[in-house]
């Protein structure tokens, strides 16, 4: 039972880094958090082996992917994505190994979209992001949780959606990189006092 309390409060602090990876099972439980529940048992799971290297843990059987929270982080955030949005969420990473970040990063992905190298769906795709302050897995939730959802819609702007391009806290539907490969309607609802 020790064990197993401290993997708790190592995952509560997003598995500060070099720190021990948990348990793939562990990684799976939080992952899936970030999904609809009638969609946590067939989602796919990348989490962390025990180099600390991203790789698949569970094969899934629906149409999500769930990543695992980032031990090299001190943050907690699992997301989960459509299948589809794949090929785009491993660019992303893959820039970021490579050091490229923050809009320089959003600028290579969304013009190889444009350019028909990476591969992204024309058809709206749903990101499900989870954070919070810390997992607890014998009960299988997450403390000080914050869900919001993103979906693609590429090339989208104000004129196609009706949606306004800046958001407001009354956690309303708004578009993000309007007309851009990479436009994402996000939906952030207003968080809960503490």
């Amino acid at each position: 039972m020790r064990v197993l309390a401290a993997v708790v409060v190592v995952t509560g602090i997003g598995f500060a880094l070099g720190a021990e990876v948990p348990p793939a099972e562990t990684q799976i439980a939080a992952a899936i958090q970030a999904a609809p529940a009638e969609m946590r048992a067939g989602a796919a799971v990348l989490g962390f082996d025990a180099q600390g290297k991203r790789t698949m843990i569970r094969k899934g059987t629906n149409e999500l992917i769930c990543l695992a929270t980032d031990p090299a982080k001190t943050t907690f955030e699992v997301d989960c994505y459509h299948k589809d949005l794949e090929p785009f969420m491993a660019r992303g990473r893959e820039l970021i190994a490579q050091g490229v970040t923050g809009a320089k990063r959003n600028e290579i992905r969304f013009k190889e979209v444009q350019d028909g190298t990476l591969k992204l769906p024309r058809e709206p795709r749903t990101l499900y992001v989870l954070t919070g302050s810390r997992f607890d897995p014998a009960a299988g939730t997450i403390e000080n949780a914050y869900q919001r959802w993103v979906i693609y819609v590429p090339f989208a702007t104000p004129e196609t959606t009706g949606l306004p391009t800046k958001g407001g806290n009354d956690g309303a539907p708004w578009l993000m990189s309007a007309g851009t490969a990479g436009a994402h309607i996000m939906v952030n609802p207003p968080r809960k006092k503490q």
